[in-house]
């Protein structure tokens, strides 16, 4: 189950290798919308802020976590355009040893700050406790989304996106089941919405490491030699992945200084600003996908050295980003009351103008949304990440100075703080991307010169 993306029309391999992947963004959101959906609707608006008023922190680590992982997948993608099988395991299983490296490091770290963190970012005290509930068993559970994304990168940059987006439905239809189990029976609270995500995750990443480890007998077949410790190929492993990761949470602090803002406005807004986002996160999903392609799709025709494929699949997955903004804007406009509903309760219906705003603010400007995610993981993709993360850098000023508008100017300013971070970041990523072909494009003697421009 691999795929070949150097060969055939870009835009009918864009979208038959998207397409899976587009299924695995939508049910890892379901996670999201169900753990959400049966909190608001069964536990009360308070329970629905606890859980909203952690996004952003939530979205800092383990974004940090995908982004890290789905770097150190890269290699693995150019190494397969290249057809080297034998380097290809070795970046594997340099990706291994540095995933759990990172994994538990990061578990320990945050599972002991999340009380500071909470109190940092202005959680409102009637929902502290249950904020900090939820958010400490996410942080415990890091091991579980470091298995699923690292062997969903690896996969994926082996062309196979199937594997991930199955058992990411296997994993969803359990999350349900623990959903119904956790909080409704055992009653649980947001502690039993947690920890049905983390062990879905779990089930999720077990899965893809079992595709791996039977799937690919002549890949991926490793020696004792495979296993051992490359500084080289560890250094380039981590120039991959760490300015993926800190690209997420770079973004995300901006995020955090957002959503700290908007817990100054009360609990009120958080529920309205929570379930919008909820909405929202659902409707980004193609997005994600197109995202997720570019970066298999760049990597696998810079590894087989076909530049010409890069100009031709930027155009196929612009017009798809394009023609999903309309669609969105169209369904916002005719049913956002029903969509935002599914996660307010009838106490909290005086709330549906609030979100209503804050999502179709969102919704008007998700074509620069789109750019974003084609050029940045294009050009991660194409062996350029640093130069990546400088795009979160801007993301994060920009919702970092609108935020501290908001307690002076209100609401408004906090729907319109994503917009501008997205604008501000394609105004760096689409020249950057340009200059990077152009860096390939060079003649180059061999490949430490390639890697010596990248970085």
């Amino acid at each position: 189950m691999t795929k070949d993306l150097t060969k055939g029309r870009p835009m009918p391999q864009i979208l038959s290798f998207g397409i899976p992947v587009l299924f695995g963004y939508l049910f890892q959101q379901l996670y999201s919308v169900v753990d959400t959906a049966i909190v608001g609707k069964t536990l009360g608006g308070a329970a629905l802020a606890a859980v909203g008023s952690t996004g952003s922190v939530n979205f800092l680590v383990v974004g940090f976590c995908c982004g890290v992982c789905g770097g150190f997948a890269i290699p693995v993608a150019q190494q397969f355009g290249a057809g080297d099988h034998h380097e290809l395991r070795r970046y594997v299983t340099g990706g291994v040893w540095l995933s759990v490296l990172i994994g538990l490091a990061l578990t320990v770290s945050t599972a002991m700050m999340c009380d500071g963190i909470l109190a940092s970012m202005h959680t409102p005290s009637d929902i502290f406790q249950r904020s900090y509930s939820y958010i400490q068993t996410i942080f415990i559970g890091l091991p579980a989304y470091v298995l699923y994304n690292y062997c969903a990168g690896v996969l994926r940059s082996l062309g196979d996106s199937r594997t991930p987006v199955i058992w990411l439905i296997a994993a969803s239809l359990v999350n349900i089941v623990l959903d119904v189990v956790f909080i409704l029976s055992l009653g649980l609270d947001v502690f039993g919405a947690a920890l049905a995500t983390v062990l879905s995750q779990l089930l999720a990443g077990a899965g893809c490491l079992i595709r791996l480890l039977r799937g690919y007998p002549e890949i991926l077949h490793m020696e004792k030699e495979d296993w051992y410790w490359s500084r080289e190929r560890m250094g380039e492993l981590c120039l991959m992945g760490l300015p993926m990761g800190l690209q997420y949470s770079i973004t995300a602090i901006g995020s955090v200084m957002l959503q700290a803002a908007v817990n100054g406005l009360g609990t009120a807004y958080v529920t309205a600003v929570t379930a919008a986002g909820k909405v929202s996160l659902f409707l980004c999903c193609p997005f994600d996908a197109m995202g997720c392609t570019m970066a298999t799709y760049g990597g696998q025709n810079v590894g087989a050295a076909k530049w010409e494929r890069l100009h031709q699949g930027v155009r196929a997955c612009v017009t798809l980003g394009a023609a999903w903004s309309a669609i969105s804007l169209v369904v916002v406009l005719l049913f956002s009351r029903p969509l935002i509903m599914l996660f307010l309760d009838a106490g909290s219906a005086d709330l549906l103008p609030l979100a209503r705003q804050n999502l179709l603010t969102l919704v008007s400007f998700y074509f620069l949304l789109a750019l974003i995610n084609i050029f940045r993981f294009l050009i991660q993709g194409m062996g350029f990440s640093p130069l990546a993360t400088l795009a979160g850098v801007l993301e994060m000023a920009a919702r970092a100075g609108l935020s501290c508008l908001v307690p002076a100017f209100g609401f408004t300013v906090a729907c319109f703080s994503s917009p501008a971070a997205w604008l501000m970041a394609d105004l760096f990523l689409i020249p950057a991307y340009f200059y990077c072909y152009r860096r390939l494009t060079q003649p180059q003697s061999d490949k430490r010169k390639l890697a010596a421009a990248a970085r």
